[in-house]
Order: C-alpha cells, then sequence, then structure tokens
C-alpha cells in the first residue's frame, strides 16, 4: 500500500496550470516539521512537491496561499530524470488525493467567492395578492 498523510506549510503560493488536454493540475510544495530536533536543538523539516488535479487542483490553487498549513494524504511517486549536467536523479512527489485545510479563513482573505448575501435590516415588503375573477367554469 502506497500511502502517505502530511500536515505542514505552503512554501510558495499553488501553481495552477492546465494540461495540453485541457485538465487542471496544481503544484505546490509544503514543508513538514519533523517531531524531534537533531543535536544542536534544531527542529529538522523535510520540503515535499505535491500536484493535485482537477477539481481538487482548482480548489487548492483558489483557496490556498503561502504560508497556509494544510493535511495532505495521497500516495507517493518516484520520478527519475536527467538534470542539466546529465547526472541522473530521482525526485519524490506526493500525488493529492484529499487535503484539507487547517489555516482559518481570516476576514482580510480575498478570495474569488460569491458575495455574501445581506442581512436583512428593514422587513421586506410582502407581495400583494390579487384577486382572480373565478366565474366557476372547472377547465376540465
Amino acid at each position: 500500500m502506497n500511502k502517505v498523510f502530511l500536515i505542514g506549510n505552503l512554501t510558495r503560493d499553488p501553481e495552477l496550470t492546465e494540461t495540453s488536454s485541457g485538465i487542471p493540475v496544481c503544484h505546490f510544495a509544503i514543508a513538514v516539521n519533523r517531531n524531534y530536533a537533531s543535536g544542536d536543538s534544531e527542529r529538522q523539516t523535510d520540503f515535499f512537491n505535491c500536484t493535485a488535479w482537477r477539481g481538487q487542483a482548482e480548489t487548492i490553487a483558489r483557496y490556498t496561499k503561502k504560508g497556509n498549513k494544510v493535511a495532505v494524504s495521497g500516495s507517493i511517486q518516484l520520478r527519475n530524470y536527467e538534470d542539466n549536467q546529465g547526472v541522473k536523479r530521482t525526485a519524490v512527489d506526493i500525488i493529492v488525493q484529499d487535503v484539507e485545510f487547517l489555516t482559518p479563513k481570516t476576514s482580510g482573505d480575498s478570495f474569488d467567492e460569491a458575495p455574501e448575501t445581506p442581512r436583512a435590516s428593514a422587513p421586506r415588503k410582502k407581495p400583494t395578492l390579487q384577486a382572480m375573477d373565478d366565474d366557476g367554469d372547472i377547465p376540465f
């Protein structure tokens, strides 16, 4: 079973792009603190590159930004590639299956949302009903 759960902070704003076939994909990275400190009492941090797809990619890009805390679950994917000097390298990516936003939304956040419905400060005027001319004929 290939399953990973991580809680960390975004190290940069998420980058939303589309594949050539129009599928949304979001790339972001999170910093995850280790539970223990090294010999010099400094906490260690690991950095993970994450990839989300489709609607989840759009949601992450829309509602998160650098510094936000998120919980991510997904799978680990290893990628082999050659760098500019021809050295073979391996990259570790987290393919996001589920994400939970842990940073509370503040009043200063400016996300592209539908405007809130105004609260009723005064009672609304009820529509008036008009009498129908009923000649007693039933249409059926």
